[in-house]
């Protein structure tokens, strides 16, 4: 093993408010600091989803576009995978909370974030 997985960094045009749909989703803290606000707020927002485990993170991109689900050329650039309990309680929670739903399959759903992100949930 040559290191390990500190944090995986997703583009949005606002991170604070894509922070706090993972934070609904996920739980957790969502860590802003003053001193990466730029004229349009925070720059650059992390999600600690435990003391010592891996974050996810948020950094501005004003000239964000979404990645297509499915796109004709395979790119899906990233997506999360989040292991849920009871696929039908998940989906209400997340659609309340901003998601949109695209697909079911046997074993997941896919889902967009409120920029455009694809995941799944996975049982």
């Amino acid at each position: 093993m040559i290191g390990a997985l500190h944090t995986v960094v997703l583009d949005a045009p606002d991170p604070l408010a894509l922070a706090g749909f993972y934070r609904e989703v996920l739980g957790g803290s969502v860590e802003v600091d003053p001193e990466e606000d730029g004229p349009d707020g925070a720059e650059w927002v992390e999600l600690a989803l435990a003391e010592t485990g891996p974050r996810l993170a948020f950094q501005r991109s004003p000239g964000y576009v979404p990645p297509v689900w499915p796109g004709d050329d395979g790119d899906q650039q990233l997506h999360l995978d989040i292991r849920v309990a009871d696929f039908d309680a998940a989906e209400q929670a997340l659609l309340a909370a901003g998601a949109r739903h695209l697909e079911t399959h046997r074993g997941f759903r896919v889902y967009l974030d409120p920029v455009g992100h694809p995941f799944c949930t996975v049982g």
